[in-house]
């Protein structure tokens, strides 16, 4: 007995282990009811979700969100979204509804709909940015009408059994509770209005039930130190090598190579590690006062392109950023005490698209640190990163015992290597 109440206990502790993170303790995706109407035979809904991961977003395909009606509710009609099934309506006559199944699925509507169709926050294709990289584009909505339901707060029974895709498995949902009704600004803020009921579900995240392996591996290398330690192999796990193409094949050439296919497939480059991302790390100058780091993102995957990307990046000198030069940065604070832990992203228009694998697939900046002399090191693999995530999926680092290390001939502290170097060539020219 003892044991089996143990295995209960890890497995309900592993289970909300698995959906925090550190770098974003209090990230999820809050799906809120808002009744702001009652009707003959139940409620008009606007129906919200609000994306407060700072650097997970929702990419293309985009979300898809299903429940299922505590009674025999059914949707006579959808604003700013749509269900894929209609289900068995055939005991209606006349009005017809948009759907009557017990458990129905909604996505997102297309860009380009009719008007008529259309509803605040709508009609991105499901696709929502991270709130730490855009909050404006971090909202999804749509309004639903819902008939056979309760009518009034007492006898209106909240939908359970929430699930959501963002847009594949990993999100886990929490029951419907009822909270205190949300309050409306009119356009010209002079008055406000309140909704009738409201219901929030929260929806958290677990990398180990959206994928068995990573999706990203990060690789380092530095000036001081000519050896280049490459991601681990098979990082990102090794199924996909029998149909990993070459960079050098003419496959890559031919027709409907780079469509992607409905289930997400990835065609990915041969590589050791067979990740679909790449993240290199490279130290690359040092100052008296300054040290230098380019990071460089490659896609290997030839079918799928990123939108918003985001990169999560841990490293205690986070705190001293003092320029970042092609991307956009902003610090992430999840502690307020510590601030280790930064967000780089895509200029807009200029690179916040990373393309499918090929010479264009890959996104480059330069990041300029101060250095704090107390703590500064290039000992013992200090300068490389502690966590790096992409698109919100921590990925995989090289054992540290493989980390670039200082040549045994090198000074401990390699505080002004260019300025020596300039000082010499300047001795030598006097001689």
């Amino acid at each position: 007995m003892r044991v089996v109440i143990s295995a209960v206990c890890a497995i309900v502790l592993f289970s909300y282990a698995a959906a925090y993170d550190p770098l974003d303790p209090n990230g999820n995706i809050t799906i809120k009811w808002d009744v702001v109407s009652w009707t003959p035979d139940g409620y008009v809904a606007v129906v919200t979700m609000s994306n407060f991961q700072m650097f997970r977003h929702i990419m293309n395909p985009g979300w898809t969100l299903g429940w299922t009606w505590a009674k025999k509710e059914v949707i006579w009609s959808m604003v700013g979204a749509q269900t894929t099934e209609q289900g068995d309506c055939s005991k209606f006559k006349g009005n017809v509804p948009h759907c009557c199944k017990k458990t129905p699925t909604v996505v997102d509507l297309l860009p380009g709909v009719p008007y008529n169709q259309q509803f605040s926050n709508c009609c991105k294709g499901g696709v929502v940015a991270a709130w730490g990289q855009d909050p404006s584009s971090a909202v999804s909505s749509f309004q639903v009408s819902i008939g056979l339901a309760g009518t009034s707060n007492k006898t209106v029974k909240l939908p359970k059994n929430f699930t959501l895709l963002g847009p594949g498995p990993g999100y886990t949902c929490g029951p419907a509770k009822v909270v205190p009704s949300t309050v409306f600004l009119t356009p010209d803020k002079r008055r406000k209005t309140q909704a009738l009921m409201t219901w929030n579900v929260t929806c958290t995240y677990s990398q180990f039930l959206a994928r068995k392996n990573p999706g990203c591996c990060v690789s380092l290398s530095s000036f001081y130190n000519e050896t280049i330690t490459p991601c681990p192999t098979c990082a990102c796990g090794c199924q996909n090598r029998r149909n990993c193409v070459k960079s050098d094949s003419k496959r890559i050439n031919m027709v409907g190579i780079h469509t992607p296919k409905k289930d997400n497939e990835p065609l990915l480059q041969c590589t050791h590690h067979m990740c679909p991302i790449r993240v290199h790390w490279h130290v690359k100058l040092n100052y008296k006062d300054y040290w230098r780091v380019k990071v460089a993102v490659t896609n290997f995957n030839y079918r799928m392109n990123y939108s918003l990307w985001t990169l999560a990046v841990q490293h205690p000198n986070l705190n001293n950023v003092t320029q970042v030069f092609s991307f956009d940065y902003k610090p992430l604070l999840p502690y307020e005490s510590i601030n280790d832990t930064g967000m780089f992203y895509g200029m807009k228009y200029f690179n916040d698209l990373l393309m499918e694998a090929g010479p264009t697939g890959n996104v480059q900046s330069e990041i300029l640190l101060q250095k704090n002399q107390e703590t500064f090191t290039f000992k013992q693999g200090w300068a490389f990163p502690r966590k790096v995530y992409f698109n919100g999926e921590e990925c995989m680092l090289p054992p540290p015992d493989s980390y670039p290390i200082l040549p045994n001939s090198a000074p401990v502290n390699l505080l002004n290597f260019p300025a020596f170097i300039f000082t010499m060539l300047v001795m030598i020219a006097v001689w």
